[in-house]
């Protein structure tokens, strides 16, 4: 028998799955971790501890937990959360924490300053994507500016990928679904890294080399596979973000294809017949050459539903709270009773990009419950999702299939909502484990063991939640004065920005 081997790490928590040649799960493992928020707009992981730590357990625990012969692993595929920012020693050691995706917003003077000095137009030409708070590029810079001992001992700069091939194959790689996230630093026409547009931010030997996802980035080394239980020499792939490999495992392959993940964020990917270019979503190339992707996402999502267990919700166990406050939620009418909710905690990312974004519930009287705010804080993500679906059929590239995916499609609540919101039906596949489960699937494509179209057959589809008709004209209501409420409200969040 074959195997193979995914693990992915997100923003809360590893999962790792072995995975058989016919696509049965063998075993699994989590872990969870912490993100780190030292101050407001900031968002870190521990690399050492919550990426390879974390990788070298859940690892070591399905190898004992099923029993497989580690030589019977054909290849491992690794994805983590992205785009990130690490920078290393000469040796690969971690120099600081590592800065996360969007949701660390530290940056924002680093991208005016690019914007203004190499112009955000070129940019978003030879980038395919304007300089967000999920760009690298500035995120370098800022380390640059403010903490010039660490950026004058950094040898690489790498994302959480390129940090856990590393430890697994002594390479520096990255893919380029991932590189196309560094702006200004990576060119879509070229498909390679780019130096003239701010030659002052790296050196290009400090930039891990491009491979194509599916690449097979090295082969693990003995001191790798003491650590993990790995045969020595077992292919690693170049693996990518966490997002894309969850998409690639529901299935999302032809254009007009899109994922909604539900996870710390809601994030989603659309593959289309050519380069999208907006300043309001992202761009990349997608997976496989040849082929590209177009991607959204809110910046605070799952994240917001563990804030409120936490804040509003102690006098339940962990374990119990969700499925209250779930419950909770779907006793409360749709719409939640004239409540609206603003998601923008870390400010936000797609599609109005703004940093000073903040939180917002509007419409509180005497008569609203626990139940109803926290289903407007589901609605209010559902809005947001929904605005990104508005901004593609804005640019004529309405979504065709969606596929939903992620630990949120077990709230009832959100998920209908999501449909009801923006008018489409999501379709679910029966194994929604996520990124790990694509990790796996990409590293049998990788050694020749699997097609792309053979995912149908791994992970047939299981149910449809469908749009429901009746609740159109309150959510329609819910959702233009969720839109109005940004636009009216957005000079104040701006001007409350830095008062906390």
């Amino acid at each position: 028998m074959k195997h193979y081997l995914g693990v992915d790490i997100g923003t809360f928590e590893t999962k790792g799955v072995l995975v058989d040649e016919t696509g049965g799960i063998v075993a699994s493992a989590a872990r969870p971790h912490k993100m780190l928020v030292p101050q407001p707009g900031w968002a870190e992981h521990r690399p050492r501890e919550d990426w390879w730590g974390d990788f070298v357990f859940v690892t070591q625990k399905v190898l004992t937990e099923s029993g497989v012969d580690p030589k019977t692993i054909r290849a491992v595929g690794c994805s983590a959360i992205g785009p990130c920012m690490l920078p290393v020693d000469a040796a690969g050691e971690p120099l600081s924490n590592a800065i996360l995706y969007g949701v660390d917003t530290r940056a924002a003077r680093e991208i005016e300053a690019l914007d203004e000095r190499i112009g955000a137009e070129t940019i978003l030409e030879r980038c395919g994507n304007a300089l967000t708070s999920q760009s690298v590029g500035p995120k370098i810079l800022w380390l640059k500016n403010n903490r010039p001992e660490l950026y004058g001992k950094s040898a690489k700069f790498l994302n959480s990928t390129s940090y856990v091939n590393y430890r697994l194959t002594g390479r520096y790689v990255i893919d380029h679904y991932s590189a196309a996230n560094a702006s200004p630093l990576y060119d879509v026409e070229k498909r390679d890294w780019v130096f003239d547009l701010a030659d002052d931010i790296v050196q290009p030997d400090q930039l891990p080399d491009l491979l194509w996802t599916t690449d097979i980035a090295g082969e693990v080394t003995s001191e790798a596979a003491a650590e993990t239980g790995l045969a020595v020499g077992t292919p690693v792939i170049a693996g990518t973000i966490d997002a894309a490999a969850e998409a690639l495992s529901v299935g999302v392959l032809s254009p007009g294809d899109m994922m909604v993940m539900y996870g710390s964020t809601i994030f989603t990917i659309m593959v289309s017949d050519g380069p999208v270019r907006d300043r309001r979503l992202w761009y990349a190339p997608w997976l496989f050459e040849g082929e590209h992707a177009s991607m959204a996402g809110l910046a605070t999502s799952g994240t917001l539903t563990h804030w409120f267990r936490d804040q509003f919700a102690r006098e339940l166990e962990a374990e119990e709270a969700f499925a209250a406050l779930a419950e909770e939620a779907a006793s409360a009418p749709p719409g939640a009773g004239g409540l609206v909710f603003l998601p923008y905690f870390s400010g936000e990312r797609t599609p109005i990009h703004d940093p000073d974004a903040k939180g917002v519930l509007f419409g509180l009287n005497l008569t609203h419950t626990r139940g109803d705010i926290y289903r407007a804080l589901l609605e209010g993500i559902a809005c947001g999702t929904a605005h990104i679906v508005d901004t593609y059929r804005e640019i004529d590239r309405p979504p065709g299939t969606i596929y939903a995916v992620g630990g949120g499609t077990k709230n009832t609540v959100w998920a209908q909502a999501t449909s009801d919101i923006s008018g489409l039906d999501q379709v679910l596949r029966a194994r929604t484990i996520g990124a790990s489960y694509g990790d796996a699937f990409l590293a049998a494509v990788a050694v020749g063991d699997a097609r792309k179209g053979d995912i149908a057959g791994w992970n047939p589809v299981e149910r449809t939640i469908a749009a429901r008709p009746e609740h159109k004209a309150v959510y329609g209501r819910q959702y233009r004065v969720f839109r109005r409420l940004y636009e009216q409200t957005r000079d104040l969040m701006a001007e409350m920005s830095g008062a906390v």
